[in-house]
């Protein structure tokens, strides 16, 4: 198959620092050229990937109305010149409007809640040949909405990369690893470090302005330094793959509709346990009592701490590879595109054309 990927113009593939959808963009463009299809992308210019062929976006702002324009006119372009077999968007489903009308097969890709107004009107106007998939079955569930066809599959993360760790000391530390921010609920898992008399080790980065900066200073910093509660600040993937797997669990007791999150299936391939709570994609990716444990309140994640000594790392180690393996997801990308083209064609012959780009 000949596939073309888009990414978001403000950060090349693979980012050099944070990136989540960057990173999964570049792990696909690995994994299907390792499976002998040919793969061009349209993203940053200062990209890197290893895909066939690469464009670069002429505008490097998503919100940009003229930024918008001159990467409809890039997209449009790569196509002519790359003649694919299918168009995997993971950037905006603007820069696809002029291509919406031909019958070649389109993903748009989402790894965050869906515009309604946007993905209607791509349903309507690509008359069937605009398929959807979300990072969760929670992101296409509230994609359904809008009409289309939509198919959950998940983020995933390079196995090998994350160090098993079967075993960890009996005063392990607690980890949040995360943005620090009220979402993310950094301030329970101190107030449960702190009820249970546990060591949290607090990794990401902060605000420091505004109502992030202000939750900052009033509800996290008093307490670093005092009953184990240590903050490290940003780490790299070495340094996260450490922490994570000397650490107890991972505690982010969020507070919002978590889309995914990537650094959830990470701590389980370290075979780390899960705790947060049933908001968003999360009962979709821990199995509590299993993989960890969602919780609603305090009390909860006070209870769940204790209970830790119940979960088989191993466990959490094989729930990661057999749910959010990069090998494991490309294959489910591979498969649908597989169908999406074939359908295509099976409905081009029907009315005896030449596709045409």
């Amino acid at each position: 198959m000949k596939l073309l990927l888009t990414a978001d113009p403000e950060l090349p593939v693979p980012p050099k620092l944070y990136g989540g959808i960057e990173r999964i963009v570049d792990l696909l463009i690995k994994g299907l050229r390792s499976r002998g299809h040919t793969v061009g992308l349209v993203a940053h210019r200062e990209s890197t990937s290893t895909a066939d062929r690469q464009f670069a976006w002429a505008g490097l702002h998503s919100q940009n109305q003229l930024d918008t324009l001159r990467n409809t006119a890039t997209l449009w372009s790569a196509v002519q010149k790359f003649q694919p077999d299918l168009i995997h968007s993971f950037s905006r489903v603007l820069y696809l409007l002029p291509l919406l009308h031909s019958p070649l097969p389109k993903i748009m890709s989402y790894q965050r809640r869906p515009s309604h107004r946007t993905t209607h009107w791509g349903t309507k106007l690509a008359n069937g040949t605009l398929t959807f998939t979300g990072c969760s079955e929670h992101i296409c569930q509230i994609g359904r909405g809008a009409g289309g066809l939509w198919y959950p599959i998940h983020n995933c993360v390079e196995i090998d990369k994350y160090t098993f760790q079967p075993t960890v000391a009996t005063d392990a530390p607690l980890i949040f690893l995360s943005r620090v921010e009220r979402i993310k609920g950094a301030h329970t898992a101190i107030a449960a470090a702190r009820k249970t008399g546990r060591r949290l080790i607090i990794a990401g980065n902060h605000g420091t302005t505004g109502e992030a900066g202000r939750y900052w200073r009033e509800e996290i910093e008093p307490h670093l330094g005092k009953h184990g509660i240590e903050y490290v600040g940003p780490v790299d993937d070495g340094q996260k793959n450490a922490l994570l797997g000397k650490a107890a669990a991972m505690i982010v007791p969020i507070e919002w509709e978590e889309p995914f999150g990537i650094v959830f299936a990470e701590a389980l391939a370290c075979g780390t346990p899960v705790i947060s709570c049933p908001r968003g994609a999360l009962p979709e990716i821990v199995r509590p009592g299993i993989d960890g444990y969602l919780v609603n309140n305090l009390e909860e994640v006070c209870s769940a701490i204790q209970n830790l000594p119940q979960i088989d790392r191993h466990h959490c180690r094989q729930r990661a590879e057999m749910c959010f393996s990069a090998s494991v997801i490309i294959h489910q990308y591979e498969q649908l595109y597989t169908r999406l083209i074939a359908s295509n064609a099976g409905q081009v012959a029907a009315l005896g054309e030449t596709p045409s780009h």
